[in-house]
């Protein structure tokens, strides 16, 4: 009796145990679901703010065209202005010793010194000066692009290459500036050789910090194995993506040399005039060739199809239609890529262009795979970076990281947190931004004068105006505040946050407008600024601004912005500090828990 009633009691105890353990089991994997939900609605937003300020880089090459038909007839006396605007620095007929000619290298310089022609040595030599954050002095870079620039002119655009069972071929996806990311490939999967072929597809550089060590290593190891290295050109290989997204202040920052590394951009009278027939200045993206050069311009045709191949994206909707995240290319379907690929006899297309969470995703029944090579893009713990390993007959191997700068990564709600705290404060900006549409998108939702609003009055409007195509209701208990019967106080979407201004009487909309568009109007400075003065004169001031008002449909009175320039012309000597002057604009988080309180202007 004693043996049975104690048999008894353990399985009672083990019975329990074992519940308790598939109790805990499932919260878990609830907790963890919850967690990987919210990590998906952070990435969500950072895409979407990503693709949307994608199209507002399309829209900037637009007026640039534009601008190039209309800024003679507002300043007909200052040609000048316009060939700065469209005229590059580097001319095909300068001989490359022309350059050279002009920089010494010191005595006292202590990084890589590279030998040409290049061997194995200097992809080497290039790697660890790199990982001691040297710098490659400029005399080596424009070695490094000419030689380049040489071998690209003499290849074909379309490069084919072969891999047998015993030869695979390895295939990244977009580095954008990420170094380290760089370095974890070559140090998992080996530096690239005849034995050890690499293709490399675009995207290169812009957002991270290290655009030029990335494209120097990349050149190096293609100028010592042509036949083994393929690089392809991506959306960001375009200098005016550059502009807006890192890779010419990088340059400015690391050389001071903008008017020897800029790409040539040929103008003359002949190309102003023809310019209604045809599709835009050489300096949208259908005018500079994956090798840094300028073409002849395009036909409407010719651009589409290119932009078409570096802006598109896969989708599981059948069909062929246009890419409204991004605003240039197209969304295409299972049944078009089928179609390619038989066409063209082909398996199987290997792309990036896009952040997966994973590093890579397989769509369209396998056929179609992206893989993204730049770990942590939106933020640390945000994403992870892959690569690919394929070889003759065999399924396509996947290999995943992510760089951390701990020895190990933090907790997932550690990092969840982390990301999610990032990502709404962008979004509570980029809402800031557009207060008075807002407003009064609101307003007319609410027929009551109530100040409240249903949540699908709110998510309406929400969406009509910022075009986001995000998951309103979920992400509204982070944005407002929200009544026992689930109304929303409209105006709460505004109570932490709001933008500073640089003189009180300015009316908002103009402040949200140039908050808007800081991006756009600081990369047109820039263009202007040739002599890297910060100065701009009152008169360049305004009529870009005109032009840059009638292009954008911007609907503010030229009083209110010729008021707003007087003010900020602090010494009234007809210039404005045009870098202090975006910088007068920031927003200001009043509640928010992070180190920082404002979120300043670069």
């Amino acid at each position: 009796m004693g043996c049975g009633t104690s048999s008894s009691a353990k399985d009672r105890k083990s019975e329990n145990a074992l519940k308790a353990a598939l109790v805990i089991q499932n919260w878990y994997r609830g907790y963890s679901a919850r967690l990987k939900a919210r990590q998906r609605y952070a990435l969500t937003i950072f895409q979407s703010i990503e693709y949307a300020d994608e199209q507002g880089q399309l829209q900037l090459s637009n007026f640039f065209s534009f601008m190039l038909e209309n800024y003679t007839h507002v300043h007909e006396k200052d040609r000048e202005l316009v060939t700065r605007l469209f005229s590059g620095s580097i001319q095909d007929k300068k001989d490359r010793q022309d350059y050279l000619g002009l920089i010494d290298v010191p005595d006292s310089y202590s990084g890589p010194r590279l030998q040409f022609p290049l061997t194995f040595t200097d992809i080497d030599l290039l790697i660890e000066a790199f990982k001691q954050q040297q710098i490659l002095h400029a005399y080596y870079v424009l070695e490094v692009l000419f030689e380049t620039k040489k071998v690209l002119q003499q290849m074909p655009n379309f490069t084919h290459t072969k891999t047998s069972p015993s030869k695979e071929i390895t295939i990244c996806g977009d580095l954008h500036g990420k170094l380290d990311d760089l370095f974890l490939i070559f140090y998992k999967n080996g530096l690239p050789s005849v034995s050890n072929p690499y293709v490399f597809n675009g995207d290169f550089v812009d957002r991270g910090k290290n655009s030029m060590e990335i494209l120097m290593i990349l050149f190096v190891s293609f100028l010592v194995y042509p036949n083994d290295l393929h690089l392809n050109r991506g959306n960001h290989e375009d200098f005016m993506m550059n502009m807006r997204y890192g890779f010419t202040k990088e340059i400015l920052h690391k050389y001071k040399m903008k008017s020897v590394l800029m790409p040539p951009i040929p103008l003359d009278g002949d190309r102003v005039s023809e310019k209604k027939n045809k599709v835009g200045p050489t300096i949208t993206a259908q005018g500079i060739r994956a090798d840094g050069s300028a073409s002849e311009q395009l036909t409407k045709h010719e651009w589409e199809q290119v932009v078409d191949i570096l802006w598109s994206d896969p989708r599981g909707k059948r069909g062929c239609y246009p890419n409204t995240s991004r605003g240039g290319g197209c969304y295409f379907g299972p049944d078009i890529t089928s179609k390619i690929l038989n066409k063209y006899q082909l398996k199987m297309l290997v792309r990036s262009h896009e952040c997966k969470p994973e590093g890579y995703e397989i769509c369209h029944d396998g056929k179609v795979i992206t893989v993204f090579s730049a770990s942590n893009y939106y933020e640390e713990g945000s994403n992870r970076g892959a690569y690919i390993r394929m070889s003759s007959g065999t399924t396509p191997r996947f290999f995943q990281y992510q760089v951390t700068r701990a020895t190990c990564l933090r907790p997932l709600y550690q990092r969840v947190n982390a990301i999610e705290s990032s990502a709404i404060r962008m979004l509570k900006e980029r809402m800031i931004s557009r207060k008075t549409d807002l407003i009064r998108a609101f307003q007319l939702q609410d027929r009551n004068k109530s100040g409240k609003l249903s949540m699908g009055q709110w998510a309406f409007s929400m969406e009509n105006v910022l075009g986001l195509n995000l998951p309103w209701r979920s992400l509204s208990s982070h944005l407002v505040t929200t009544d026992k019967d689930g109304n929303i106080d409209y105006m709460s979407t505004f109570q932490d946050l709001h933008i500073q201004k640089p003189v009180k009487e300015v009316q908002s909309s103009l402040i949200e407008t140039v908050y808007r568009y800081r991006s756009d109007l600081q990369i047109i400075f820039n263009i202007i600024d040739s002599d890297h003065s910060g100065l701009i004169s009152m008169e360049e001031f305004r009529s870009m601004w005109k032009l840059f008002k009638s292009h954008y449909s911007v609907h503010i009175d030229d009083s209110q912005f010729d008021e707003l320039a007087e003010r900020m012309d602090l010494n009234k000597d007809g210039s404005i500090d045009f870098n202090e002057f975006l910088k007068a604009f920031y927003v200001v988080h009043k509640f928010d828990k992070l180190s920082k309180s404002d979120t300043k202007l670069a």
